[in-house]
């Protein structure tokens, strides 16, 4: 078994002590437009402040940083860009979705991109949990369209990556004469996730590395199995997007768990998972059915707790306990088959260093 790769996460969206109503992903599925109510201790995602994080990921060893999008967060491209002259080795996992931007453009940005920063890009493609957010952004698409045109598009990506003049006529996409004026010398590995039909089928024919979110292991499993079943004889690796509260004892780690959802009311937490029921995400809901938005069905396996999960759309587990019991999960869900960890936790710029020292040090 090859070693893991562990990456860390840029709040893009904000950072804080605990977890609140607008926390990461708090305006995906909301019934309004009105502004989400910040924490005292709430941090804004100023350059400064992400030049931290990613200046401490980058000397504590973590391979990349994954970079959000959505309606939520700052722009990806334009933040990992600006940190790329603060760093020296980390990669940029830059999340982004297929048909809010051409084909061709998103093979010369990532080109580009590859250029200037010496090859260290990385590619989330998001197809987009919620079809409002999507039309907010001008996109009308349902669900299994928005999958089958990713095919398309990042068939269109590929062969732009070969540095060859094509034509292009499709579905969604048409393209004539298309042609990079320098491919990129190092092709982005392709990051892709999902739990439905049509996001499998997706990552079994594009991916580089299938991404699910923090689920049990036994679950885990299951999908890499079906993962692996679809994609045949093509060589895919694994990935898993979890939270950390690792700590030098498990009462530590606990303590601060709950201290993080301490802040939390009913009502939000009500409100909140009606919201998050409303998307069209599959991987959403099964994240959501881990708990039921029950405060007393929280730890949903061996060191893996969903409070997070209460408000915040998207990854919404946590391994918590010890640095050693984090440790033997993390080998737990290697022997499922991940290959790589994208880890965050509140706030990200401490818990950053908290699991570099206490478990990859180890």
């Amino acid at each position: 078994m090859s070693d893991p790769v562990f990456h860390w996460f840029l709040p893009t969206g904000g950072d804080d002590h605990a977890v609140g109503a607008g926390t990461h992903g708090g305006i995906i599925g909301a019934q309004d437009s009105a502004p989400l109510p910040r924490s005292a201790t709430h941090r804004a995602p100023t350059l400064d402040y992400l030049t931290q994080i990613a200046r401490a990921a980058d000397q504590l060893g973590y391979t990349g940083v994954l970079t959000p999008t959505g309606a939520h967060c700052e722009d990806a491209w334009l933040t990992t860009a600006a940190l790329i002259a603060e760093t020296r080795r980390l990669r940029f996992l830059v999340a982004f979705r297929p048909g809010l931007i051409t084909p061709v453009l998103a093979a010369q940005m990532a080109a580009t991109f590859q250029r200037l920063s010496g090859g260290r890009l990385l590619l989330n493609v998001v197809i987009g949990s919620s079809a409002a957010e999507q039309r907010g952004y001008g996109d009308p698409l349902d669900h299994d369209a928005r999958y089958d045109r990713a095919a398309e598009f990042l068939d269109v990506v590929r062969f732009a990556w070969t540095g060859e003049r094509f034509d292009h006529r499709g579905f969604h996409y048409d393209v004539e004469g298309g042609l990079l004026r320098e491919p990129p010398a190092v092709i982005p590995t392709v990051y892709l996730g999902g739990s439905s039909p049509a996001a499998i089928r997706l990552a079994a024919r594009h991916a580089d590395v299938y991404l699910t979110w923090g689920e049990p292991v036994e679950l885990v499993a299951e999908k890499v199995a079906k993962v692996r079943a679809e994609s045949g004889d093509r060589d895919l690796r694994f990935g898993i997007r979890l939270h950390v509260i690792t700590r030098d004892t498990a009462d530590q780690a606990w303590a601060d768990a709950e201290r993080l959802i301490a802040g939390l009311d009913d009502e939000t937490i009500r409100q909140r998972q009606a919201s998050l029921r409303g998307l069209d995400s599959v991987g959403q809901r099964r994240m959501l059915d881990l708990h039921g938005g029950d405060r007393d069905r929280l730890v949903v396996a061996p060191n893996l707790w969903a409070g997070i999960g209460l408000v915040r759309g998207g990854a919404g587990t946590a391994l918590v306990g010890s640095h050693a019991e984090v440790a033997a999960r993390i080998d737990e869900y290697r022997a499922a088959g991940i290959d790589e960890f994208i880890l965050s936790g509140y706030p990200h710029l401490e818990e950053a260093y908290t699991f570099a020292e206490g478990v990859m040090r180890r």
